[in-house]
């Protein structure tokens, strides 16, 4: 069974905690997040999101969204003991 790039954006952010499109397109070969993101939104999944500046190769400044599951985020773990 061929996994969709929906699933793999969801097992990625499960494996590392949160996607941008820079790696969503390096790692996945997904050129279209913000769609995937809009997609799985639609069938029920939560995402909190940040905007992060950085640099692109020439050095000017560019600002990206960082997309974390709902769940996953420390504030929305309270339920989980910690050890």
């Amino acid at each position: 069974m061929k996994i969709t790039q929906r699933q793999k954006i969801i097992n990625y952010i499960r494996q590392f905690g949160s996607i941008t499109s820079y790696e969503a397109y390096i790692d996945l070969g997904i050129t279209q997040l913000a769609t995937r993101i809009k997609e799985l939104k639609e069938q029920g999944y939560e995402f909190k999101t940040e905007w992060e500046n950085d640099k692109n190769r020439y050095g000017e400044p560019v600002s990206f969204k960082r997309y974390y599951l709902a769940d996953m985020v420390s504030e929305n773990m309270n339920h989980i003991p910690t050890i």
